[in-house]
């Protein structure tokens, strides 16, 4: 019998066990297009958690009346009513954010980080752990959005949220701002995150074989490490 997640552990695995833009690598296209500066990736996270929540809570609710042949563009409709929502307080009343985020607010309907967590998740389970499932992802996307945008408009821009914190001295770095510089980017975060998973995996692997050695086993299997999770 499969052991039940604990709640606390449907949130937190969101955050990076399962992170949608490091672990996933799902709504990349946003994720590289609006992170020029903090602001905008903190709008764009901001919206996208919104939406996935609501979202996922609705298609966890509705989850048994929806026709199996139909789900796909069920979960389209509810989607695009909380992106519709989104679009229109953003333009009221932030206009600013709105241009600047441009047509990436409307295309939230197709981000792949909402409609998977509603395929693989809400469409599955019940409203709790689907909210909180949706709300440790949007959590992870804007963490993510937040480092890479900071990184960017750090060193394109001398500034963070629009404060300079670089001095005058320093020479932007101008392809920070452009799209190559999100590429460099997100490149290097990734390969520094698989570096830190792979440096932890050796390191548990290097622990449970000296444990072994110590209890007088001088061998052990790949299947006993497999098991172990290393």
């Amino acid at each position: 019998m499969k052991k039940q997640v604990t709640l606390l552990k449907e949130f937190t695995k969101g955050l990076w066990e399962i992170n949608p833009t490091f672990k996933q690598i799902l709504g990349t296209c946003p994720t590289l297009a609006v992170t020029v500066s903090v602001i905008n990736g903190i709008a764009m996270a901001l919206a996208t958690t919104f939406v996935l929540v609501f979202s996922s809570l609705i298609i966890s609710l509705v989850r048994k009346l929806i026709p199996n042949q139909v789900r796909i563009a069920a979960y389209i409709v509810i989607i695009a009513s909380f992106v519709t929502i989104v679009d229109l307080v953003m333009k009221a009343q932030f206009q600013d954010l709105s241009k600047a985020l441009g047509p990436f607010i409307p295309l939230i309907v197709v981000n792949c980080i909402i409609l998977g967590r509603a395929e693989a998740f809400a469409s599955k389970n019940g409203p709790l752990r689907s909210v909180l499932d949706a709300l440790g992802n949007g959590v992870g996307f804007f963490i993510a959005l937040v480092i890479m945008g900071g990184i960017r408009e750090v060193l394109g821009s001398r500034t963070f949220l629009g404060y300079q914190v670089l001095p005058n001295g320093f020479e932007p770095w101008l392809i920070m701002i452009l799209p190559a510089g999100a590429f460099i980017v997100f490149g290097l975060l990734m390969g520094f995150s698989n570096m830190y998973v792979e440096r932890k995996k050796n390191l548990e692997r290097e622990a449970l074989i000296a444990q072994y050695r110590r209890v007088g086993r001088e061998e052990i299997t790949d299947d006993v490490l497999k098991e172990a999770g290393v």
